[in-house]
């Protein structure tokens, strides 16, 4: 399936999502979030959708595991990394397409890992790249990222920063996509006009995001509130500490439904949801 494809699926599943379509029990973390297990029913299609992943930040890949897809006329397995790097892509190419400017042509992307590629990919589809720049902590890694995708980005400018400030300086669009427990840029660095989408973190002790970005965005928006509150570590910190507050969070589907404006800085935070695993393993059912 292509990117677009993916994107539009994602879409359709988080409006499905703000209508009450699905039956979404909290994602289930052992071993210090090192296994997780999410759950998904579609009530109006009568399918459901389960994944089963391990996480070890240090091996390559990073993510290993299964997701199965079960509707009333029958089931299919999968292979949890091909399908957890679209979705993931997916959701971002939604955030961007709301948020980001419309004339948005620069991304910087930080991270070089296994998500990275479909989030330039994501963000490409829907906000067509004229400059490409990636910071990554292994120079060889941002390096190798941007010659795997020479092909796909023909006339986009590609290079690499030497940090991750110097990356996102003159971007249009961010893309954090990394295993970091600090946050990567200050917010200083970005242009007053951008959009910020953070994917990397998943448990409390991870942040990309510095506070300050948080406090200041015009919006705010997230997956959903109650998997943000309790595994995205930036947005924990930030309402802990009262510089964000609470009801200010905007959740993906009740944005698509009522756009913010596109003015400012803007942020998309995701921690990732079943709906997303859900509305992917569909378009192959």
């Amino acid at each position: 399936m292509t990117m677009p494809e993916a994107i539009d699926a994602v879409r359709q599943a988080f409006v499905g999502l703000a209508a009450e379509e699905f039956d979404l029990p909290p994602r289930q973390a052992f071993s210090d979030s090192r296994s997780l297990v999410m759950a998904v029913h579609h009530r109006p299609t009568k399918s459901t959708a389960v994944k089963v992943i391990s996480v070890e930040v240090e091996r390559d890949p990073v993510i290993t595991g299964t997701v199965v897809y079960s509707h009333p006329d029958g089931q299919f397995v999968a292979d949890a990394v091909p399908l957890t790097t679209l979705r993931t892509g997916a959701v971002v190419g939604v955030a961007t397409d709301l948020l980001a400017d419309e004339h948005a042509s620069h991304l910087a992307l930080l991270g070089a890992g296994a998500q990275a590629a479909d989030q330039v990919r994501a963000v490409h589809a829907v906000r067509p790249l004229k400059k490409l720049v990636v910071f990554n902590r292994n120079a060889k890694k941002a390096e190798a990222l941007l010659e795997s995708l020479r092909d796909e980005l023909p006339g986009t400018v590609m290079d690499t920063a030497a940090n991750a400030d110097e990356a996102v300086e003159d971007a249009d669009v961010v893309c954090c996509a990394t295993a970091s427990t600090m946050p990567l840029f200050r917010c200083e660095s970005l242009k007053e006009r951008v959009h910020v989408n953070a994917i990397g973190s998943y448990r409390p002790v991870m942040r990309e995001l510095p506070q300050e970005l948080l406090a200041t965005a015009g919006v705010v928006v997230v997956d959903q509130v109650e998997a943000a509150l309790s595994e995205a570590g930036e947005i924990i910190r930030a309402v802990q500490s009262g510089v964000l507050r609470l009801e200010s969070l905007v959740e993906l589907g009740a944005a698509l439904g009522n756009p913010p404006l596109r003015e400012g800085r803007t942020v998309f935070k995701s921690v990732g949801v079943a709906v997303q695993d859900w509305a992917v393993a569909r378009l192959k059912a």
